[in-house]
């Protein structure tokens, strides 16, 4: 590793001190700081630190992006939890010492390729098994001290339990985003995966679930049974390679057990939907080089991204107070996810007016980021129908079919403007862009009903 790279890791690292302050300061104090830090990085630390700082990327565009992005984020979690400076601090920890002990493990991993630790992932070449482990042992580290540190400073405090074991949690969730083979900068994507896997931690109840526990785990038996017979056969059948049916299969014994045989009938049929509509028009897409990789088999990536959302909801169905939020939350997801893939395939399939949402230019179908009068439309309309089949099923209320209608339109609109804008850049990838998705639905969701 460069000497440059060394200095950039440990100011990375010893950034992570200012988060003892947190402990003492109000959201507005600590927000202040934050600010202050993001103009001090901008103004005077690249003139202090000078090109050490400078990553490859950094000199081509003149100044180190990082060390604004960094500060950038505290702020923003500050702002977003300010009565939570704890899962702030936990995130910050899990970002400054995880990501940063990661990159110098990791390259010092990479001189010895043989090793185990010094071989690389499967799915990034880029990252080693040392960077990642130590991502989550350095990480933990940090976040579990930062939790504890600021505890006190929390109204009521947090149980001990969840500042030692939530912060441990985010760390491996953390590691494994950072592993995503895409340009978002970590400084973006490490603390708010991160602050999100606390957050929603600290939703659960332990009272809470002990109530549901045993329903649970009677149910249990039959998820692993149905799921595995369903994996099976759309592995069979074509519609999902083996990562998927492993992946689907697990997204789906979660949603069985948690959200129960209702929740799990209305993930089906949504997966089925779009399977339908993967196939139609499906020799014009192959003529367009617009068809779906492998056959249009899923793959796990997509299982999770597209229902990944709506198994944490499940889970907060039967482990927080907020049961009839998470269903409403879970539909909105797998009613995103599915209407989403009727626009995108049908607009692909006979979509004649395709344009971007950004510029409104035409495009060509498959661009990404597109959209098309016909394929909009069709989403609609495929969302209206899942919705009211969840109302049906009585996961939500009937007068919540509009709010998840609109969340899931509203969902579709910001998957198409980040296609538009980030994804070409590779800074996000599809999958990626299907879990922001889901993820817009439920919350918009929540807020409409």
């Amino acid at each position: 590793m460069s000497h440059s790279e060394h200095a950039r890791q440990w100011v990375h690292m010893g950034s992570a001190a200012f988060a003892l302050l947190l402990r003492a300061l109000t959201w507005w104090q600590a927000a202040a700081c934050a600010a202050f830090a993001l103009a001090f990085n901008a103004a005077a630390l690249p003139r202090i630190g000078g090109r050490r700082l400078y990553r490859p990327a950094d000199v081509v565009r003149g100044f180190p992006l990082g060390i604004l992005l960094y500060p950038l984020s505290v702020l923003l979690l500050i702002l977003i939890l300010p009565s939570r400076l704890d899962i702030v601090a936990a995130a910050w920890g899990v970002l400054a010492l995880g990501d940063g002990m990661a990159t110098i493990v990791g390259e010092k991993a990479k001189q010895n390729i043989s090793a185990f630790f010094g071989r690389s992932l499967p799915w990034n070449a880029d990252k080693t098994v040392a960077g990642t482990v130590a991502f989550v042992a350095f990480g933990s580290l940090a976040g579990v001290a930062l939790a504890l540190w600021t505890r006190s400073s929390i109204t009521p405090p947090p149980p001990v339990t969840f500042s030692i074991v939530a912060p441990i949690v985010a760390a491996i969730c953390a590691a494994l985003v950072e592993t995503i083979p895409v340009r978002l900068d970590d400084n973006i994507s490490v603390p708010f995966a991160a602050a999100a896997v606390l957050w929603l931690i600290a939703l659960m109840s332990l009272e809470v679930w002990s109530a549901s526990k045993a329903e649970v785990l009677r149910t249990l038996p039959w998820a692993v049974a149905f799921n595995t017979v369903v994996a099976w056969l759309g592995y069979r059948a074509r519609t999902v390679s083996i990562s998927g049916a492993v992946g689907g299969a697990v997204v789906g014994i979660v949603i069985y057990a948690a959200g129960g045989a209702a929740a799990w009938l209305f993930l089906f049929i949504a997966f089925l939907v779009a399977m339908v509509t993967s196939r139609l028009g499906l020799k014009r897409k192959m003529l367009l080089g617009i068809a779906e990789e492998r056959g249009g088999r899923r793959g796990a990536g997509n299982a999770f991204a597209n229902c990944g959302v709506a198994a944490i909801a499940a889970v907060c169905a039967v482990a927080s107070p907020y049961a009839s939020a998470s269903m409403i939350a879970l539909t909105a997801a797998l009613t995103a996810g599915g209407s989403d893939t009727v626009a995108s395939e049908i607009g692909k399939a006979w979509g004649r007016s395709t344009f971007l949402v950004t510029t409104f230019s035409r495009v060509k179908p498959g661009t990404p980021g597109a959209m098309s009068l016909e394929g909009t439309a069709a989403g609609i309309v495929a969302a209206l129908a899942l919705a009211a089949l969840a109302a049906a099923l009585a996961l939500t209320p009937a007068g919540a079919i509009v709010a998840v209608v609109v969340a899931a339109t509203a969902g579709a609109l910001v998957e198409s403007v980040l296609g538009a804008t980030l994804e070409p850049a590779g800074i996000l990838n599809n999958d990626m862009l299907n879990f922001i998705n889901t993820a817009v639905a439920a919350a918009v969701a929540i807020s409409i009903a």
